[in-house]
């Protein structure tokens, strides 16, 4: 058989030959406090037609060219959904159509994701509630006036995006919630304290959404919680991180903040814009803006990592410092601890278990207060009391926050303006800076 005769038959083939159709192999629903996320498992990519029905209230998919796998059930995806009354499926003329029944009238948004580990094709649903949004909670304030220091528990990945995953299974975006929790919980039972967890379920936020959560509730310490995995299994021990501007501080710190970084890749986020400013100005602008958050991140980061290495054994001795997205915020000092790595089968067995759990979380919270006792935001109930005991502001330390005067710090504290300057060599009010640590001299 000659050539030619060869392309005729594979042309010929090519005609006769029906095209695969593509496979809907799973459905996940997640639940957040403002929308619901459904996602659906493809073999290949999807094309599709999305259509919203306002009465009734309901969301309709059309995957063309494509049949459900054996077994899958909408009915049982849509069992005890908030917002899904229920999801019914069918085939026809090659077209598998979804009915999605909505508790109340939703907007949708849908695209599509291409696969990253540990998924493949994608279609992600998003449904939001019109005018719905979580409320946030406030800083209680005190009858004298004073509020309570507010801290920003952030829960790493969570939803599409499992985390680190270990060996039996165990994902860390279930073991940092649980953590955050007790973290929480640990602090809410001070007096002075109030917590926000950022992730309060098993649903995921993008990184920038993270930031801005805890800045719109005006928290005074964003800390990320994770337990990630590293390429060797021997890697272990308990991390701090900061946000680094010179590049991260060592192999383990740069591999672990560029992953950290992808989540949104993973999490499955739609295109990011930046609301027409300009990318390298909006950049230039933040990085600025950072600079004087860095001190005041360093000495919290200082302060739990210093309490976590009374607890468990730690990776680095000192703070390490990498590009992490999360801990991009401009006003609020921002810290990463990794509670263990997942990749080691003895740290993730002891990770799993709740009384280790326990004593992660007394350490960070422990570091939390040690830092915000010593250093108090200006007007809250711990600025009070540290001004009132002569003996913890003798040698206590302060950052210096937007609108602080050397006369309003000696004022608060008790002490002299000239006992302030001396005991810090400032010669004005215009030597000091947003972000720097100063020494508070006795009265």
């Amino acid at each position: 058989m000659n050539n030619r005769s060869c392309a005729w038959i594979f042309a010929l083939l090519l005609i006769y030959t029906p095209l695969s159709a593509n496979v809907l192999q799973n459905i996940r629903v997640h639940e957040a406090p403002d929308h619901t996320r459904v996602v659906f498992d493809t073999v290949d990519a999807v094309r599709y037609t999305l259509k919203d029905e306002a009465s009734p209230a309901r969301v309709i998919l059309e995957f063309a060219n494509t049949s459900p796998a054996a077994g899958l059930d909408t009915e049982l995806v849509a069992a005890s959904r908030q917002r899904i009354r229920k999801m019914q499926g069918e085939s026809v003329g090659g077209v598998y159509r979804l009915v999605i029944d909505l508790s109340t009238k939703h907007t949708p948004k849908a695209f599509a994701l291409a696969p990253i580990p540990p998924y493949g094709h994608r279609l992600v649903l998003d449904l939001f509630t019109d005018g719905e949004r979580p409320a946030r909670p406030a800083a209680p304030v005190s009858p004298t006036g004073a509020r309570a220091v507010l801290v920003a528990i952030d829960a790493g990945h969570g939803g599409e995006d499992p985390g680190a995953i270990a060996a039996n299974r165990l994902q860390e975006k279930d073991i940092v919630l649980q953590i955050s929790r007790k973290v929480a919980s640990r602090l809410d039972a001070v007096s002075g304290f109030k917590t926000l967890l950022v992730r309060d379920g098993d649903y995921y936020i993008a990184l920038r959404d993270r930031v801005r959560i805890a800045r719109e509730a005006r928290a005074d310490l964003f800390v990320s919680i994770h337990a990630d995995a590293f390429t060797r299994a021997h890697v272990s021990g308990a991390s701090v991180f900061t946000l680094s501007d010179r590049g991260a501080t060592s192999e383990t710190a740069r591999w672990l903040a560029d992953k950290e970084n992808r989540a949104d890749l993973i999490g499955g986020v739609g295109a990011v814009t930046l609301a027409g400013k300009d990318p390298v100005l909006r950049s230039v602008l933040l990085d600025l803006a950072m600079d004087g958050n860095r001190s005041a991140s360093l000495e919290a980061g200082k302060s739990v990592l210093s309490s976590l290495g009374s607890t468990t054994h730690l990776h680095k001795r000192f703070v390490e410092q990498a590009g992490f997205m999360v801990l991009k915020s401009p006003d609020v000092p921002s810290i990463l601890v990794e509670s263990g790595f997942l990749s080691n089968p003895a740290e993730a067995r002891r990770l799993s278990q709740a009384d280790h759990q326990d004593k992660v979380a007394a350490a960070i919270a422990r570091g939390i207060r040690t830092f915000l006792e010593n250093s108090p935001p200006p007007g809250t109930l711990l600025a009070k009391r540290l001004a009132a005991d002569p003996e913890r502001v003798a040698g206590a330390r302060y950052t210096i926050v937007r609108g602080d005067t050397l006369s309003q710090i000696a004022n608060r504290f008790g002490v002299s303006r000239e006992k302030l300057r001396k005991a810090n060599d400032l010669k004005s009010d215009d030597h000091i800076r947003i972000g720097q640590v100063i020494v508070i001299p006795a009265g």
